[in-house]
C-alpha cells in the first residue's frame, strides 16, 4: 500500500518556497515548467540575439545604435529569465490554493521590448544610406 507524499517529503526549498496549499495534479505541474522552460529559452534567444549584434554587425549599424539595440535585447533576456521565474512560482502558488491564475505581465513586457528594438533597428535601416 502506497501513502500519500507528506509535505515533509518535499525539500526545503520546496517548503520555502511553496509552502502551503494543496499538491496539484503533477501534469499541471509539469505543464507549468514547461512553460517556464519555454520563456527561458527566449530569454537565451534574445541573450544571443543581443550579442549577435554587438559582435557581428559591425559593418551594418552604428556603434552608439549597435550598443543600444545589443543592451536593449540582453536586457529585455535578463528581465525575461526573472520573470520567468516570478510567473512559475505565480502559477505554482495559484494552483496550490485553487485561485485564478495571476496575469502574465512578462507577455506585455516582451511585446513592448520587441517593438521597441524593431523600431530602432527599422529607423536605422530606413535613414541609412546606399
Amino acid at each position: 500500500m502506497t501513502r500519500a507524499p507528506d509535505a515533509d517529503d518535499r525539500t526545503w526549498l520546496a517548503r520555502r518556497l511553496l509552502p502551503d496549499g494543496d499538491e496539484p495534479d503533477p501534469r499541471f505541474t509539469l505543464a507549468n515548467e514547461r512553460t517556464f522552460l519555454a520563456w527561458i529559452r527566449t530569454a537565451l534567444a534574445l541573450l544571443a540575439g543581443g550579442i549577435a549584434i554587438e559582435a557581428f554587425a559591425v559593418d551594418i549599424f552604428d556603434a552608439n545604435v549597435r550598443k543600444l539595440v545589443a543592451l536593449l535585447l540582453i536586457g529585455l533576456g535578463m528581465l525575461l529569465s526573472g520573470g520567468a521565474f516570478v510567473r512559475w512560482l505565480g502559477v505554482e502558488r495559484a494552483m496550490r490554493h485553487a485561485k485564478p491564475l495571476p496575469l502574465p505581465m512578462i507577455a506585455p513586457l516582451l511585446g513592448i521590448g520587441g517593438a521597441v528594438a524593431a523600431i530602432v533597428v527599422g529607423i536605422v535601416v530606413l535613414t541609412s544610406g546606399p
